[in-house]
Order: C-alpha cells, then sequence, then structure tokens
C-alpha cells in the first residue's frame, strides 16, 4: 500500500500497489467478500495519511488491524511499514498480510523478508511471496521452508514455524503495563469485563497495536465479541459514536476532534500520558475488592516475582511476563467462574444447561456474586457457556486446566482473599518453571 498525491497536491490517499495473488475468482462469496476487504486495508494502512509528507528517513514500524467479516469472522492483518531505499526524501510504504491465522511471529519473519528484499528492489518482492503462497500453510507446532533466490545470495532456505499454541504470540503486556499504570490497567479491564466502549490514544500505530491487543487477551477464557480497531483511521471517527460496545484505538492528533463528537458512556484512555481522558467515574468499584487488590499485588511486585524465577535473557523475561500475567488473570477467572462445571445439569435431550441463579448465587463472596450478576449478561459470557454447553468433551485449555484444580478444594467455607489468591497462583508458576 502506497500514499498518491491528490488532486490539490498537498494531500496524500493510500491505494494498493502491489497484491499477492493478483486475482481472486470472482465466483465465490469469499472472493466477494475479500475484494471489500481489499478496498478499506488502505485506509487502516495508513490511518493518518493525510498527516504525511516525504522524509528522508523514518524507521520501521510493526503494527496489526483487524477485520470484520459478513458472517463475524476476523480477518487479522500484520503490517511493516517501511521508507524504501533511495535518495532524498520519500513516502513510506506498508507491507500487509491478511489471514484468517492470528500467526504474528510467523507473519513478522515474511515481513522482515520482504522489507530486506524491497530495499534490493521492488521487483524481488512478488517472487517470494509466490514462494511462500506455493508453500502449504504449518500445522500448529510445525515447519515449512520456503526457497528462494536473492541476488548476491544465491538461493536462500526461511524456516517457517508455527507454535502449538499462539494465543498470546502476539500479546505485550510489557507495552501495556509501560503505558499504564497498574490501577488504571485494572479498570480497564473492568470496563471491557462488562462490555463498555473504550478508546485508547497514542502518538503512535505500534503502542495501540501491541496495546490493543494485550487488553483484549487479558479477557481469556472469553472472547470479546464486538468491534475491535487497533487503530481507526481519521476518516472513520464517527465509528466512535456507535452505542455498540468497542475498544478502538485513535492516533493522537485526532483526539481533538474525538472529543468533539457525540459519544456517551465511554472510557477514553490516554497512552501516552497514562491518564483517563473521560471515564464513566465507577471503574474502580467494579471489580470484587479482594480479587482486584490481589491483581494489583501481583502486576505491581510482577519484577520481583520475575526475579526470583532466574530469568537472564530479555527473551526469557517477555516469556516470563506473560506467563505471569496470564496466570494471574486466569486466576481471577478461575475465582470468578470456576465453579460453573457443579451447575451444569444435562436435560433430557441431552443437552447441558446452566443453572444461573445457583451459578451465581453459590459463590462464597458477595463482591463476587454483585459483579456475576452484570458480567452474566454479557456477550462474552454467554459465548462462553454456549461453548461449554455445547462441548460433549474435547482438549483443555489453560483455563480448563486451572478450574479443574480449583475444584478439586471448592467449596470452602471461607471466600477468596488476596493471601489465597496469591498462594494459588504461587503453585501455578513454580508449575511454570518445571515445563
Amino acid at each position: 500500500v502506497s500514499l498518491r498525491k491528490g488532486s490539490s497536491g498537498n494531500t496524500y490517499s493510500p491505494e494498493i500497489t502491489q497484491q499477492f495473488p493478483k486475482m481472486f475468482e470472482k465466483s465465490s462469496r469469499l472472493s466477494r467478500e475479500a475484494e471489500d476487504q481489499l478496498n478499506v486495508i488502505p485506509k487502516f494502512c495508513f490511518p493518518d495519511a493525510q498527516d504525511w509528507k516525504p522524509s528522508a528517513q523514518m524507521p520501521s514500524e510493526t503494527f496489526s488491524f483487524v477485520l470484520t467479516g459478513e458472517d463475524g469472522s476476523r480477518w487479522f492483518c500484520y503490517c511493516r511499514k517501511i521508507l524504501p531505499s533511495g535518495k532524498g526524501k520519500r513516502l513510506p510504504e506498508v507491507h500487509c498480510i491478511v489471514s484468517k491465522l492470528g500467526c504474528f511471529d510467523l507473519f513478522a519473519k515474511i515481513l522482515e523478508e520482504v522489507e530486506r528484499r524491497r530495499e534490493m528492489s521492488a521487483a524481488l518482492v512478488y517472487p517470494f511471496m509466490r514462494s511462500v503462497m506455493e508453500a502449504p500453510f504449518p500445522a500448529p507446532g510445525r515447519t515449512v521452508t520456503v526457497k528462494s533466490f536473492l541476488p548476491g545470495s544465491g538461493n536462500e532456505v526461511l524456516t517457517l514455524c508455527r507454535p502449538v499454541d499462539s494465543r498470546l504470540e502476539h500479546v505485550d503486556f510489557g507495552s501495556l503495563l509501560q503505558c499504564v499504570s497498574v490501577g488504571r490497567l485494572l479498570q480497564v479491564f473492568a470496563s471491557l469485563l462488562l462490555e463498555r466502549r473504550v478508546i485508547f490514544v497514542a502518538d503512535k500505530h505500534s503502542v495501540l497495536s501491541r496495546c490493543s491487543h494485550a487488553a483484549l487477551a487479558l479477557l481469556y477464557p472469553f472472547t470479546w465479541q464486538h468491534t475491535f480497531v487497533p487503530v481507526l483511521p481519521a476518516s472513520m471517527l464517527d465509528i466512535s459514536c456507535s452505542p455498540t460496545p468497542f475498544l478502538i484505538g485513535v492516533l493522537a492528533p485526532c483526539l481533538p476532534q474525538l472529543l468533539e463528537l457525540p459519544i456517551e458512556e465511554v472510557l477514553i484512555v490516554d497512552l501516552c500520558a497514562d491518564r483517563f481522558v473521560v471515564q464513566l467515574g465507577d471503574e474502580d468499584c467494579i471489580l470484587p475488592s479482594k480479587l482486584q487488590a490481589a491483581l494489583q499485588q501481583i502486576l505491581e511486585d510482577r519484577e520481583e516475582i520475575l526475579r526470583q524465577q532466574d530469568g537472564d535473557s530479555s527473551g526469557d523475561q517477555q516469556a516470563g511476563l506473560s506467563a505471569l500475567v496470564s496466570e494471574a488473570f486466569v486466576r481471577f477467572f478461575v475465582e470468578l467462574v470456576g465453579h460453573y462445571p457443579h451447575h451444569m445439569v444435562e436435560s433430557s435431550n441431552g443437552i447441558k444447561e446452566l443453572q444461573r441463579d445457583n451459578f451465581r448465587k453459590s459463590h462464597p463472596s458477595r463482591g463476587v456474586r454483585q459483579l456475576l450478576q452484570l458480567f452474566m449478561d454479557t456477550q462474552m459470557f454467554a459465548g462462553f457457556i454456549q461453548d461449554k454447553e455445547l462441548r460433549k468433551g474435547g482438549g483443555r485449555g489453560l483455563f480448563e486446566t486451572r478450574a479443574a484444580a480449583y475444584l478439586d478444594s471448592y467449596p470452602e467455607s471461607e471466600p477468596c482473599g488476596v493471601n489465597k489468591f496469591l498462594k494459588g497462583l504461587g503453585n501455578k508458576m513454580k508449575l511454570l518453571q518445571i515445563k
């Protein structure tokens, strides 16, 4: 996607200048939908196209966005913005991989090779992408090799590996925790938990992309069912006036215009200044106090906890932080809804159903019962329970594993407190070290 100068001569508009593959079969519905997606992709690759000017130097930047199909399915768009090689001032271009699979590390490796070839010649990009597309997409945990020719180096072999579990592959909790204090992060989490409208504001695409993906990852094992736009183009700011829940990212220059729009009941978070620009005022009262205190203590003590795990390299530290944060919020949800299997009753037609009132009232914590009364009305909870009601068996993820261990000691006479929460998390972190 490149920038084309407008008729006035002072503005630019993004357009697709190269496409792989070049054509779609016109007859299929999927192809028609793909064509529709192609029409909007340039706007998301350059959401701030009107602000661009030719430059002699610019650091490369990685970011991503998500497109939602007619059937609710999502297309992951992973982008690399680069400044083409040359002399004098030049306009940047964006290389974007569109896939229904969120294998971000694998895509990043491909885009690095695209950038390397683009620095030599634009003509080298298409043969490489053709080799990539002809290779079978690796199954989880598998590796494929892609052979391509590079002038000066001869035939090269690129190894592409897809992880067994890609749930946290594209998640950077470190960036989110650098931009937002722990207290505000928990208020953002609480707002998303109740499916409210949340807007992130930052001055870089990459910051918006990393922080928005990380925020939604905190909701596991639940899945955000609503509008999700990590970087919203300036021309589409009206989307923020939607009455439905959303998580969107807006570039900082658009904030004044955003504040003039009639947006109701929204939390606007300035990631650059670690502040709430607009808030409802009750965000700090949503989570049960003891669970909130436990989460806050873990996140504030994260560096000390990670040091105790002897993580030496930055890669180990990032993986350790991802594991720690993930385990902390999984533990939160185990305490919140981990007892649901005790209230799944099989009906005469063989379908399991959740006894909702018994499920909510059975929890010993008053704060948890109050949150459940609100949370059980969300689409996230409905989708989660529907999946459990229809599932006959199958593999267990991290949440199911932790919930099963939790049920071994449930119910208990005392409500969950901070010490019990921390003790439970500590046991799980020891298991991680063994693995």
